[in-house]
């Protein structure tokens, strides 16, 4: 889009990412992929991550009992270990506390009803030996420690009588090392990829004299090679493949989360990786049109997020890492690294610009997950600093998701620490967190800019930033404050294409129009406007 300067012999070009004085790179052009769309519903939802073994028990005799098995090679006792004890990194993962989908299903009233969610995200819940479950040993059923396929198909039951959707962990890059495919350890008949070399799975994983290929050395994950045909029927090409056959009834799941979907290929590499990345979406879209396909990306994701692969990706690159960064508080020297207001704005606006914009609505928005340290504890503990990131999770373009028990200020340092198990004492709760966080619950759910509206920058302070979202007739604008001290800032209203007639404040009290805003110290403030 050109525009004329006054003069009319300068030009300046539109991008997605702002006017530009010369023509911009193809990359930041606007992008709309009429093909290939994210499921409408997605942008709607607020989301919320169950790490199962760490969310609630529900039903005690499932649980694993300490000396039941041995993990691995054989060496690595099992412990259960009583519910809320502090995380022994020694134990890894070995360490069980019993929480089942069971209890995830007993606490649907607290999810919907109370705070407001109406999407479960659950990390990996097929047969494993280990309580992240991120080594598969059994992928045509649910571990029975977690309740089994009858408790998932009940728990399904019971989100689509809600309304709710349901979205699984698939684990699709490596099995684990005891899955009856390799078996390493001999815990199966013997005829594992790993024990024969004649093995009818031998070609499905990559051998070679320096060992077998695994992810990021790991030895417990050894790698599928997508290269063979027996691997590609048994994930998505078959009629009952594995990405399939949770699609269909009685369990009818609305979508999967891909773990490190950008790693997975051919040849223990990541060749041909697009192509099985499409691959997956078609298979999905076969078995569920509006099927939500979501990659796990800690880096720049734009590649698969151009509308044929992803609908979304963990948006950990272009909102956690600099929010984070941003909100950190300042080392006792004011640390110059410390990221800065306007290049928060800029890292923000080029992640977003290089997607579609129907993409950059499906991105799953996230604070922390159970790869990273808790927010609250990334934040220095401060809850106020906590408390304007949930403002930003809840109003920036993207889908919210919440790690279960952000909500209540649950901390914990890096993995393992930031799998602790939710505590169901309310006495112990952040009440004013809890409450924060159901306040942009409710305003997002009642508010369509702040789920489907475009985007615009309006004030950039040394520690103080100003946005807003519209639609043609509403506009929501958000103000926050990082500083110990006021800030105030000046926005022009005039550069958002919509023209409210009532505004009205956090309270619901008509106001004026923000144009001159006093932004109290640690602080995150609202707008509505409607015309």
């Amino acid at each position: 889009q050109v525009e004329a300067a006054s003069d009319a012999t300068l030009l300046r070009w539109l991008a997605a990412d702002g006017v530009h004085a010369f023509l911009p790179p193809r990359e930041l052009h606007f992008k709309i992929c009429r093909d290939h769309t994210p499921p409408a519903w997605v942008r709607d939802q607020i989301f919320y991550q169950v790490f199962p073994d760490r969310f609630c028990q529900g039903d005690p005799a499932l649980a694993v009992r300490t000396d039941e098995y041995v993990y691995g090679d054989g060496h690595r006792r099992v412990v259960q270990v009583p519910w809320g004890a502090p995380i022994d990194p020694a134990l890894g993962p070995t360490a069980f506390y019993g929480g089942d989908l069971v209890g995830v299903r007993a606490q649907l009233g607290y999810l919907a009803d109370e705070l407001g969610v109406t999407a479960l995200y659950l990390n990996p819940i097929f047969t494993s030996g280990s309580n992240h479950r991120y080594d598969t040993e059994d992928y045509a059923h649910v571990d029975p420690h977690l309740g089994g396929d009858a408790a998932l198909a009940a728990l399904a039951a019971d989100l689509r009588a809600r309304g709710l959707r349901l979205l699984l962990d698939a684990v699709v890059n490596h099995t684990g090392a005891n899955h009856p495919w390799f078996d390493r350890y001999g815990r199966h008949a013997g005829d594992g990829a790993y024990r024969r070399a004649d093995s009818p799975w031998r070609g499905w994983y990559v051998f070679s004299d320096a060992g077998y290929a695994s992810w990021n050395g790991h030895a417990s994950l050894p790698v599928l090679d997508f290269a063979h045909p027996g691997v590609r029927a048994e994930v998505y090409a078959g009629p009952d493949a594995i990405l399939r056959r949770w699609m269909r009834p009685p369990y009818q799941i609305d979508g999967w989360r891909f773990d490190v979907i950008h790693m997975l290929g051919e040849g223990g590499t990541a060749t041909a990786n697009a192509d099985h990345v499409r691959a997956f979406r078609r298979a999905l879209r076969q078995e569920n049109p509006a099927a939500y396909v979501l990659g796990e990306h800690f880096g720049e994701a734009t590649r698969w997020l151009q509308g044929d692969q992803e609908d979304g990706a963990m948006n950990y690159y272009g909102f956690a890492f600099p929010v984070r960064a941003w909100l950190a508080p300042p080392h006792a020297d004011d640390d110059p690294a410390r990221l800065t207001t306007a290049d928060l704005d800029h890292w923000l606006t080029a992640a977003r610009a290089r997607l579609p914009a129907d993409n950059q609505l499906a991105q799953l928005n996230l604070l922390g997950s159970h790869d990273t340290a808790r927010a609250l504890t990334a934040l220095g503990g401060e809850p106020a600093r906590l408390a304007i990131a949930v403002a930003l999770l809840f109003s920036y373009v993207g889908v919210p998701c919440i790690y279960y028990g952000d909500e209540i200020g649950l901390a914990g340092g890096p993995d393992p620490d930031c799998r602790r198990c939710f505590d169901w004492d309310r006495a112990r709760w952040d009440h004013d967190l809890h409450a924060t966080y159901r306040r942009w619950i409710a305003w997002r759910k009642a508010r369509p800019e702040l789920r489907h509206g475009a985007y615009a920058t309006l004030a950039v302070g040394p520690d103080a930033l100003a946005y807003a979202r519209f639609t043609a007739d509403a506009v929501t604008i958000v103000a926050v404050n990082r500083a110990s001290t006021p800030a105030r800032l000046a926005l022009p209203l005039a550069a958002v294409p919509v023209a409210p007639t009532t505004w009205r404040d956090a309270t619901g009290a008509p106001c004026a129009a923000p144009a001159e805003l006093d932004l109290p110290p640690l602080a995150a403030a609202v707008w509505f406007g409607d015309a």
